[in-house]
């Protein structure tokens, strides 16, 4: 090999050598010290988009188990609130059995229904101061869970519906329509009153939708997701909402000219329930007849349950008592059905909440195999470039001094 002053090559090649291994020593230290394989975009560009979206992916599905759970917390504590109803009653059961006996006195009596009275009163309170997060728990409205996983999303509807002592007990007129599919554009949902006058509220889907007075809003299904029964049940929210005179739920529903005087509506599912307001029930005691609702068409609702006038419970007699006994044990069924659908809500999330809860588990695990660093290969890494560094250390030291030996040929 020629003898040359004017470049050291081997001292490059060391120099090149010691650069690359330091780059990649560097590299180990990094990977040890933070645990994660990719660590910059140039470790492993398609891998890091790959982790980072199954880390959305895992965030999104973590917040919905919680959302689940918020849900099934709301609903647990209507359960207790139903439960203590349920107790309410049975001690009503056993006022209406006795004041129904011969042997008690009407004044024993007055007695008696002044606990009934209480009775009704505490239920009518547990109706409307009972809350969850600061929201009323037995409302009209309906609760929608709303689970992702960034990438998809999907919709639970659950509900508890009102509590009034007048609706378990009697005291005011209701019907209650179960909707099968959601109405075409251009059908007419009608409320007529006993004295014949009506008020009339028309579907239009987005195309037809002009915001006119009693107009009703299809749900467009704009998100493209959203399934057929929710599709109905946000157009049902949309018609309590016209029906009631306030805001719109989900989607907007249309100017009402006026809040219906003769009833207020509140949705459970995909079913409305009309109530009859106090100037409704007047109308129904003083005429004696009905207020019906219904489509034209008749193939899109089925109508549960009659809507007549009510009476209100008393145990001031022993008819009313033994009346009143019957009204008891039918209100001892409703809450017992309300605790059931309840219990299923419950059931529900609690099943969607544990397959969230398995999905970010597997989530965790497919980003944990991209993203994570190998540790014992790591530790290996880290052996070897350290004696390479050390070696390449000593390797430029001694292609430094290989031109010193030109000195010699000069003495």
């Amino acid at each position: 090999m020629a003898l040359s002053i004017l470049n050291n090559i081997p001292s490059l090649a060391a120099q090149n050598q010691l650069a690359i291994t330091g780059a990649n020593l560097q590299k180990t230290l990094f990977r040890l010290s933070s645990g994660s394989r990719i660590n910059t975009g140039a470790d492993d560009a398609a891998g890091l988009a790959i982790a980072d979206g199954l880390h959305a992916n895992s965030t999104a599905l973590t917040q919905s188990a919680r959302n689940a759970n918020d849900g099934v917390g709301q609903l647990q504590v209507a359960d207790g609130a139903l439960a203590q109803v349920t107790t309410l009653l049975n001690r009503a059961v056993t006022l209406a059995t006795e004041s129904g006996t011969s042997t008690v006195s009407d004044q024993q009596r007055v007695a008696l229904d002044a606990e009934f009275t209480q009775i009704k009163n505490e239920i009518d309170r547990i109706g409307s101061t009972t809350t969850y997060n600061g929201t009323q728990v037995f409302t009209s409205s309906q609760q929608d869970i709303f689970l992702s996983d960034s990438n998809t999303s999907s919709h639970i509807i659950v509900g508890t519906g009102t509590l009034s002592a007048a609706g378990l007990l009697g005291g005011s007129a209701s019907q209650t329509m179960a909707f099968g599919a959601t109405p075409a554009a251009g059908d007419q949902f009608k409320v007529v009153d006993s004295a014949g006058a009506s008020q009339t509220y028309t579907f239009q889907d987005a195309a037809h939708f002009t915001g006119a007075a009693n107009q009703v809003l299809i749900d467009p299904n704009t998100s493209g997701t959203e399934t057929a029964a929710h599709v109905l049940q946000n157009t049902m929210s949309n018609l309590v909402a016209a029906i009631n005179g306030g805001a719109g739920a989900g989607t907007l529903y249309g100017a009402s000219t006026a809040v219906n005087k003769d009833v207020t509506a509140s949705a459970a599912g995909t079913s409305i329930t009309l109530q009859a307001t106090a100037a409704g029930n007047a109308l129904l005691a003083t005429t004696g007849g009905s207020i019906t609702a219904s489509l034209p068409t008749g193939t899109y609702a089925t109508l549960i349950g009659s809507f007549a006038a009510g009476t209100s419970t008393s145990l001031t007699s022993a008819t009313n008592a033994q009346a009143a006994l019957t009204a008891i044990n039918s209100a001892i069924q409703s809450v017992a059905g309300m605790r059931g659908t309840i219990g299923a809500g419950v059931n529900r999330l609690q099943s969607a909440s544990t397959v969230i809860s398995n999905q970010v588990q597997n989530l965790t695990s497919a980003e944990d195999g991209i993203r994570a660093a190998d540790i014992a290969q790591e530790v290996a890494n880290l052996t070897k470039y350290s004696i390479l560094n050390q070696t390449g250390i000593s390797s430029l030291a001694q292609a430094n001094q290989m031109q010193q030996s030109v000195l010699s040929l000069l003495k």
